[in-house]
């Protein structure tokens, strides 16, 4: 399927490739087709393309690569929205924005993707732990040079 960006043109993709949201996204209800695309093989960050808008797309990240201790808790009624029959078939992303230096991700409202269905929703959590600009990492530093 060719898929037309703003950002980087027509490109194609396997039809496996297609996420639904049916909700959409907040903000965005009325755009439920998306794809990840996958900068490279090590990325930590990929882009969530709209498919119904070519304008439309979102820098995500595996929160677990930055904040080992966070999780999504799913409620029964969630894991019956996303058809999910186990929560191993589950995979969070959370949307990532630069703010100045800063990375920061929206762990208040993570995307849950159901792997096996590719269906996805995006959650509010109630827990006031988390933010919608947490922290995750420094741009635009040089790496540390390693010492023997």
């Amino acid at each position: 399927m060719d898929v037309r960006t703003t950002r980087f043109g027509v490109i194609q993709i396997q039809d496996d490739r297609v996420m639904t949201f049916p909700a959409g996204l907040l903000g965005f209800g009325g755009r439920t087709q998306f794809c990840l695309l996958e900068p490279g093989e090590d990325a930590c960050f990929f882009w969530l393309q709209s498919l119904d808008d070519p304008a439309l797309a979102f820098v995500v990240t595996d929160p677990s690569l930055f904040v080992p201790e966070y999780s999504v808790p799913i409620r029964a009624e969630q894991m019956e929205s996303l058809s999910l029959q186990k929560l191993e078939d589950a995979q969070v992303f959370v949307i990532v924005n630069k703010v100045d230096g800063q990375l920061t991700g929206n762990l208040q409202g993570p995307l849950v993707i159901n792997t096996m269905t590719r269906t996805g929703e995006q959650m509010v959590l109630a827990e006031k732990r988390w933010t919608t600009r947490h922290p995750l990492m420094r741009v635009g530093q040089p790496a540390a040079r390693a010492t023997a």
